[in-house]
């Protein structure tokens, strides 16, 4: 019996989600029983000319260059998953679209620049269909073992669509905003187990916005606070500003 091809390929990123699979361990030697890892540039330099029956792609997409590469791929997979907040909704490079360019270059480089073809930062959705999508910066390593899991049983799966708050009240924490912080778990996608938080941490929106947040509720807390939902719009685009002008392409 064949085993399924898969590859991981990572584009403008940290590449920490790449290690976040590469670090599995015993999890990871279990995969490899099931498939033909055929490209993944963290763990090996082989390099794949077939069909991938799975492709990982990690990274947000700033050049033409890297958009016609993406699809490219898109074309040799049977099965694409976006995966990572680069990837998902852009993630932090996507600040950049906030900013004219000709400013971004002065105050990141000066004088000592070179000119590069670049159209903005988008999530690898604008530019290509996606089957799948793991969010996250990084990625969680339990739920990407279960995607990958329910891709290669035929299964279905479905990222969370819950906000972090609720995985917060299972997990039992101290709500942030009565420690006098600032937290966007009200509107963040779930499926973290509400990592940061469990660790001491702000949920910083990494996975982006729930389809149908809570408005009210959210705006409840603000006020119960003395915040203003502007504070909240501007964090929440830390991770989600290639989302921000979204032209479907």
């Amino acid at each position: 019996m064949t085993r399924p091809k898969v590859a991981f390929f990572d584009f403008s990123c940290c590449e920490g989600c790449q290690l976040q699979v590469a670090n599995l361990g015993e999890a990871l030697l279990d995969i490899l029983a099931l498939v033909d890892l055929v490209e993944f540039r963290e763990v090996m330099s082989e390099k794949w000319s077939g069909r991938y029956s799975v492709t990982f792609a990690e990274g947000s997409i700033c050049s033409d260059e890297a958009a016609e590469k993406l699809r490219k791929l898109r074309e040799r997979s049977d099965v694409l998953v976006a995966y990572g907040s680069c990837a998902a909704t852009g993630g932090v490079n996507g600040m950049q679209n906030r900013i004219p360019r000709e400013k971004l270059i002065s105050t990141v480089y000066g004088d000592q620049w070179r000119a590069e073809e670049t159209r903005g930062v988008r999530a690898i959705h604008q530019v290509v269909k996606v089957d799948y999508t793991l969010f996250g910066c990084p990625i969680n390593p339990a739920e990407f073992l279960r995607l990958l899991t329910a891709i290669l049983g035929g299964i279905s799966w479905h990222a969370s669509d819950n906000a972090v708050c609720v995985e917060c009240k299972f997990n039992e924490n101290v709500c942030m905003y009565d420690r006098g912080a600032t937290c966007l778990g009200p509107i963040t996608r779930g499926g973290c187990n509400s990592w940061c938080v469990n660790n001491g941490n702000v949920c910083y929106g990494c996975r982006g916005m729930v389809s149908n947040p809570n408005r009210a509720g959210a705006e409840e807390v603000l006020q119960a606070h003395g915040l203003k939902p502007e504070l909240i719009a501007g964090k929440m685009g830390m991770y989600t500003g290639a989302l921000e002008a979204d032209d479907g392409t």
